[in-house]
């Protein structure tokens, strides 16, 4: 529960966002000469395996109220690999119980935007600030290891 102001009373409440998240899919040709997927659908089967993983797999301290994929999937020309890539979106209406909770959403790849819907006002003490930071440092270190691993291995 984060604590917010009403007034001049400080209430604990559950904090409540809109996380979106957008899906990377990059073509990758069959075998022989059949059974490629495009990179939509490569992006699309990305999403659906990463939302099934959230709906089916419990997150302490989250709750996953609302899954939107009805947004279009989108190309784009990645200059790095000199190919189109489509990203596959999904906005997802989470309610947790801090904001140390949340930072697994926004430490993620395919973090693009965050809205807090409630509270309207926080109110955060010097340990609540405290515990983010380290929350932030932890979830970079991972993100730095898997980075290390996967572009070591190539």
């Amino acid at each position: 529960m984060v604590k917010t102001r009403i007034g001049d009373e400080i209430i604990s409440t559950p904090l409540r966002v809109k996380i979106r998240l957008d899906y990377k899919g990059i073509h990758k040709p069959g075998k022989f000469f059949f059974g490629g997927k495009s990179t939509e659908e490569v992006a699309e089967g990305m999403r659906d395996q990463q939302v099934g993983m959230l709906r089916n797999v419990p997150l302490q301290g989250i709750t996953i109220e609302e899954v939107d994929m009805s947004s279009d999937v989108y190309t784009v020309f990645d200059e790095m690999i000199n190919a189109q890539v489509a990203f596959a979106p999904v906005i997802l209406t989470v309610s947790a119980d801090s904001m140390e909770d949340i930072v697994r959403f926004i430490a993620r790849e395919e973090f693009r935007k965050i809205e807090i819907m409630e509270p309207e006002n926080l109110v955060m003490n010097k340990i609540d600030m405290e515990r983010i930071l380290f929350k932030v440092s932890e979830e970079l270190r991972g993100y730095r290891l898997l980075l290390e691993r996967k572009y070591s291995a190539r």
